[in-house]
Parts: C-alpha cells; sequence; structure tokens
C-alpha cells in the first residue's frame, strides 16, 4: 500500500499568474499603482492624459512580467528565497526597461520631449522597490501557509484519532469468532484486519482511492463472514479508478456505518449497493444501504459524518462534498472527490 504525507511541502513559490484569481490580483494592484504615481507627478494639466498612459506602461509591465514568471514558474519551483528574490527583480528590471524604451519611442515619434535616461531609471527603480514589496508579501503568506498547515495537521490527526476504535474492536470480535467456527477464514481476517490496523495508524498520511477501496473490500470481507447471508454486496466500481490521494480511513468508515445501521439487527438478507460514477471534473461514490426494522433512527452514529467532512474539508477545501439522504427504506450517502491528480 502506498501512503503519501497527508499536506504536501510548501515551498516558497511565485504565483500561477495563469490562473484568473493571480492574474485578477495583479491587475487591480497595477491600475492602484498607475494611479499613485498619477498623483504624485509633478505636473498638473491633463491629469487623465497622463492616468491613462502611466496605466499603459504600468499594466503593459504587469502583465508581460506575469506571463514571463509563469513561463519560468517550474525552473524557479526549488530556488531558494535570494535566488527567486534576484531572479525576480532581474526579470522584472528587464521588462521595465524594454517597455520603456518602447514607450520612449512611442512618445518621441509624438514629439514628446524627454530624458530616456532619467524616464528609463526611475521606471526601474520603481519596478525593483515594488518588487521588493511582492516578494516580502510572498515570504509573509508562505510563513502563514505553514502555520495554516501545521494547525491542519494537529487537527486532522485528533480527528483520525477517535475514528480508530470503533471499527477495529468490530473486526477483532469479528476474527474472536471466526477462530471457532472457520480458522482458516480467521487466518484470512488477520491478514485483513492487519491492513486495517495498518491503515488506521496512518493518521498523518493520505493513501491513493484504490487503496482506499482495497481495504473497504477487506473490511466487508470481515464483515461478510460475520453476518453471512444477511449481507450481500453489489460492488459496480470500474478497474479504472482515477488516481485520487485522499485521507486514510474515508470511505470505509462510510461502508461501516452501512453495516451497523443497515445488516447488524437485520433478520432477512438486504443488499449493500457502492457505486462510482466518474465526470469530467468529479468523481462520485454512493452507498446504499436498507433501513433496519428495528434501528433507532434517534441513535447517532457510532462515527460522525461532520468527522469525515472536517477531514475532506482539510484536504479538499470546498472541492469535496458529503451528503445523505433518506428515501423510504433506504438510506444513501453520496462522496464526491475532485479529479485532481487524475
Amino acid at each position: 500500500m502506498h501512503k503519501h504525507p497527508l499536506t504536501p511541502r510548501y515551498e516558497l513559490q511565485l504565483p500561477d499568474f495563469t490562473q484568473a484569481a493571480p492574474l485578477l490580483r495583479v491587475v487591480v494592484f497595477s491600475q492602484i499603482l498607475a494611479l499613485l504615481l498619477t498623483l504624485a507627478s509633478d505636473a498638473q494639466q491633463a491629469f487623465w492624459l497622463r492616468l491613462g498612459l502611466t496605466s499603459l506602461l504600468v499594466q503593459w509591465i504587469s502583465l508581460v512580467s506575469s506571463l514571463v514568471f509563469s513561463r519560468l514558474r517550474p525552473f524557479l519551483k526549488h530556488a531558494s528565497v535570494f535566488q527567486l528574490a534576484i531572479a525576480v527583480l532581474l526579470l522584472l528590471a528587464l521588462v521595465t526597461f524594454i517597455s520603456s524604451a518602447a514607450a520612449y519611442n512611442v512618445l518621441a515619434s509624438q514629439s514628446v520631449t524627454l530624458n530616456f535616461i532619467h524616464f528609463a531609471f526611475n521606471n526601474v527603480l520603481i519596478a525593483v522597490l515594488v518588487g521588493l514589496v511582492l516578494i516580502q508579501f510572498l515570504i509573509m503568506y508562505d510563513e502563514l501557509a505553514r502555520t495554516i498547515n501545521a494547525q491542519h495537521q494537529a487537527k486532522l490527526s485528533a480527528l483520525q484519532a477517535r475514528i480508530r476504535p470503533h471499527f477495529l474492536f468490530n473486526s477483532l470480535n469479528t476474527v474472536a469468532e471466526l477462530i471457532h467456527t472457520d480458522p482458516p477464514a480467521a487466518e484470512q481476517a488477520l491478514l485483513n484486519l492487519a491492513d486495517l490496523f495498518r491503515a488506521a495508524m496512518a493518521s498523518a498520511e493520505r493513501i491513493s482511492l484504490q487503496d482506499e477501496l482495497a481495504l473497504c473490500q477487506q473490511y466487508l470481507s470481515l464483515e461478510q463472514w460475520r453476518l453471512g447471508n444477511r449481507l450481500q454486496v453489489n460492488w459496480q466500481i470500474s478497474e479504472k479508478i482515477p488516481a485520487i490521494l485522499l485521507p486514510a480511513l474515508t470511505i470505509q468508515p462510510l461502508i461501516e456505518n452501512a453495516i451497523q445501521y443497515g445488516f447488524e439487527t437485520r433478520v432477512t438478507a438486504g443488499v449493500l449497493d457502492v457505486t462510482a460514477y466518474l465526470g469530467k471534473k468529479q468523481l462520485s461514490i454512493v452507498i446504499e444501504n436498507p433501513i433496519a426494522e428495528s434501528h433507532d433512527k434517534h441513535v447517532k452514529n457510532g462515527i460522525a459524518l461532520s468527522n469525515i467532512r472536517q477531514r475532506l474539508q482539510l484536504c479538499f477545501g470546498q472541492h469535496a462534498q458529503l451528503t445523505t439522504y433518506q428515501l423510504a427504506d433506504i438510506y444513501r450517502v453520496k462522496l464526491v472527490l475532485p479529479l485532481e491528480g487524475a
């Protein structure tokens, strides 16, 4: 079973300016800078003309620099803070100098008198100062991200710890019963239980969806030995499963709840349906179980669904969802996972 760190290692790197949100911030910040430069100018005439020309130059430098940074982002990914700062300042100064030269030629053709050295030097100096400020904000953002990451890790470990005792004790009881009735089955059950133990101890790990579903199948084999013909499983999941990483024991507790509240007190046979629906941007896993006649509707789930929702929130944000429905005598749980890394 392949395990991965549950939270990625944060590295100081430039934002991806090909995304809408960072690009919009660049445009807004550039326009504010252009307005401040225009207001700080000594000239008292043609305010709107100066604002328009300054905005055009600043926006051009910002957008071209963002495009260059986005192209070089993979090469700067593992650079140190000092190396990243030097690269950003040099590239920003170079783009500003070339843009200033182009702007000077345009203005000169319109009979506007300017000192090129003074014009270019001022623009490059402003660009370098702005670059230093942005690097400082980037460092502050990275430090904040590391702090939040550590807090999420601690919270996630605490949430994971709440899951362990319930299903482990149930599984141990199953093995104890099998030792007296079916020793070979008890041996296989112990092997399955060992994998479940490893997953339960991986509070700081996340595993692939394939491994999580394999754990679910091992758990179901334990429960089928215990429940016999009362439990029938309809497993409708394709072998070509997207490569999604998720917290260990995300789906297994949902199946355990279905077993506990749909089959343990059932006298007649029932069907547990586990189905996967693959979309363009997300994967939906639907778990349906019958509601046992003797089930107390007011009893709380042994494993709170809110626990799993919190773990999904920490890993996927708003991109993952966990919803429940009750249709007549059928209880349905729907888990939606984003296809990141697929």
